[in-house]
């Protein structure tokens, strides 16, 4: 049954069939493998800010995390508060200021750490009181801006728990239109009084895509079923073969009556 032409032709089909499930299947495991590949970033090299991101565009994932430099002076009087920050475990307060470029664009700096509220608005104080308007060069890891988060019904109302651009701009004093990255920088030193941010380097993401290995797996199963069902299919004729063979061969044993 299985060399006759007719099964041999829907052999080579279902092998054809077969065979491009099995392409698609490679090819599934190509991209999955192709996701998890490791791509080492230099994020501990310092690099011009202007090299990672561009003011009033969004954040990439390889700027995410990168050392960077930048020139420009403190914005005096726009230091803010933000509560609830992490530093080495600990719970505690920054103080982030308003940083304007050379290029006459704006970015939110993470100055320091303090352990408590009254340190953090000393601080604040100190530096509103005693303001450096001269030009400086700043060194800090370049993170992607957080979103904006409603404070606790019964908390204050104008408590910021992250460092959202887009919430600063409209704190800062005589903000209207400038240009202003949608990032910040966690300022890699800290002035007096406050704890340097810890600010680790970022993690590698080595994950597979467990997507792409399912339909790989989809590809390679729906091959053996396209052989399968040949197998099937030839051995129902088969069998159907048989069954007709066997009724035949009972009408003919049969004896006939007469009149």
């Amino acid at each position: 049954m299985m060399l006759r032409p007719r099964w041999v032709a829907a052999l080579l089909l279902a092998l054809g069939i077969a065979a491009a499930f099995a392409l698609l299947g490679h090819w599934q495991l190509d991209r999955a493998i192709e996701s998890g590949v490791v791509v080492e970033r230099s994020t501990e090299q310092v690099k011009p800010l202007t090299d990672v991101a561009q003011p009033d565009g969004g954040v990439t994932q390889i700027a995410t995390g990168q050392m960077v430099t930048t020139d420009g002076t403190w914005v005096v009087g726009d230091e803010q508060l933000i509560t609830t920050r992490f530093n080495g475990g600990s719970l505690g307060f920054w103080v982030v200021s308003h940083f304007q470029t050379d290029a006459a664009a704006s970015i939110a700096v993470a100055r320091g750490w303090a352990p408590d509220k009254s340190t953090a608005e000393a601080v604040i104080a100190q530096l509103q009181a005693a303001p450096d308007t001269s030009s400086v060069t700043l060194t800090g890891r370049f993170l992607t801006g957080e979103a904006p988060e409603l404070p606790a019904p019964e908390g204050d109302s104008m408590e910021l728990t992250k460092v959202a651009p887009s919430a600063l701009i409209n704190l800062w004093a005589d903000f209207t239109d400038q240009s202003v990255y949608s990032g910040y920088i966690v300022d890699a030193a800290a002035p007096t009084g406050l704890d340097v941010i810890d600010s680790p380097v970022p993690e590698v993401d080595q994950s597979l895509n467990w997507l792409n290995i399912f339909y790989a797996i989809e590809w390679v199963v729906f091959a053996g079923f396209a052989v399968f069902l040949w197998y099937r299919l030839v051995r129902d004729a088969l069998e159907r073969e048989q069954e007709e063979a066997a009724l035949q061969g009972v009408t003919a044993g049969a004896p006939s009556t007469g009149a």
